[in-house]
């Protein structure tokens, strides 16, 4: 069985591919990031999976195109509910990948983090499934976070600290400045 893994950054990626892989799944990445700003963080995500995934044999799908005016456009207006369009955004492009390549499911490391939504992720997720004909696969990463989070800084992989998106980056950074 085939799993098609929406990937956000490699820490991320730790945890749910070893319990994927322990399951008997067989996994493949895919970066799709194109609410991450500003392009430098993109890159420096997209290079820290690259060698990660290298380091324990993951093929991964790359994004070919940075498309930040896209997401913006799609969330301006909109801000309070950006994380719903995101999600959607990233898990509708896995979900067509895992059509297109004929996979069994799809599922995102969003799962993993224990600062995103993962009510909306699941539905969201569920919804595209059942409309494109590839089943979501929602799994709780969280209990991992600690595990993922070690094992991240003894390999020494970039930490982004925040979500990626530019009103995540604010309210991150924003926040540390005005304690």
């Amino acid at each position: 069985m085939k799993i098609l893994l929406h990937i956000c950054c490699a820490p991320c990626s730790i945890y749910p591919v070893k319990i994927l892989r322990r399951e008997g799944l067989e996994v493949f990445g895919f970066f799709y990031n194109h609410n991450i700003h500003p392009y430098s963080e993109c890159v420096k995500r997209r290079e820290t999976l690259a060698d990660y995934a290298d380091s324990i044999n993951l093929r991964v799908i790359y994004q070919k195109e940075y498309n930040l005016e896209e997401f913006i456009r799609n969330v301006v207006f909109r801000e309070a509910d950006r994380c719903s369009y995101c999600y959607h955004d990233r898990l509708r492009s896995a979900a067509l990948i895992a059509k297109r390549g004929k996979f069994d499911y799809f599922s995102s490391t969003l799962l993993y983090s224990k600062f995103q939504k993962h009510k909306m992720i699941q539905s969201i997720g569920q919804s595209i499934g059942k409309s494109l004909g590839v089943p979501f696969l929602y799994l709780d990463f969280r209990k991992g976070w600690k595990e993922g989070i070690e094992e991240s800084k003894c390999l020494g992989l970039y930490r982004q600290q925040y979500c990626g998106c530019i009103y995540s980056e604010k309210e991150r950074f924003y926040r540390l400045s005005h304690k």
